[in-house]
C-alpha cells in the first residue's frame, strides 16, 4: 500500500507546504540521499500559520499541544511531498527534533513531541517511521507558536 493510500485510509489530509515565500530558507535541503528538513510550525490546511498561539502549560494545553504536534507531522510529510513527488521515496525518517514553548515548571515536553512521533509511526509504520528524537522545551519560539519540529529522513 502507498503513502499516499495509507493517508487516506487513516482520513488524514495533507495540508500545502508552510509558506516560506518571505524566508531566507528552503523547507528541505538536500545533500545525497538525506533530506534535512526546516522547523516547521503549525498550520492550516493552506499552508498559512495558524493557532492556537501561547506557552504549553498555560495558554495551550497539554493535549492541544500533542494535536499540534501530531498534524505538525503532516506538515512535514507535505514538504516531503511537495519536494519529492512521492512519498514512498522515503526510506527511512531518521531523525525529530521537537521544540515546545514552555511555561514555567511544564515538564511534560516528550508527551507533546509524541504527537508527532505517534503519527508519523501511524502513516509509516515501525520499519520506516522509527527514529531518533529529541524534545526540549524553550523559553519562547518565534511568533509564540506552542510548537516546532524538524526533521531528517533518508531516501532511496
Amino acid at each position: 500500500m502507498s503513502i499516499e493510500q495509507r493517508l487516506n485510509e487513516l482520513g488524514f489530509e495533507l495540508p500545502q507546504p508552510m509558506n516560506t515565500a518571505t524566508l531566507p530558507f528552503d523547507l528541505v535541503r538536500a545533500d545525497g540521499d538525506h533530506l534535512y528538513l526546516s522547523g516547521h510550525v503549525p498550520t492550516d490546511l493552506g499552508g498559512s500559520m495558524c493557532g492556537p498561539f501561547g506557552k504549553v502549560g498555560e495558554q495551550v494545553s497539554a493535549e492541544e499541544a500533542y494535536d499540534i504536534a501530531a498534524n505538525i507531522a503532516l506538515g512535514l510529510c507535505a514538504s516531503l511531498h511537495a519536494y519529492l513527488g512521492d512519498l514512498n521515496r522515503v526510506a527511512k525518517w531518521l531523525r525529530i527534533f521537537g521544540m515546545v514553548n514552555t511555561a514555567p515548571g511544564f515538564n511534560k515536553i516528550p508527551g507533546v513531541i509524541n504527537g508527532c512521533s505517534d503519527r508519523i509511526l501511524q502513516i509509516f509504520g515501525p520499519d520506516v517511521g522509527a527514529h531518533a528524537r529529541s524534545a526540549v522545551g524553550m523559553a519562547e519560539l518565534p511568533f509564540s507558536v506552542p510548537v516546532e519540529i524538524e526533521a531528517e529522513v533518508k531516501i532511496q
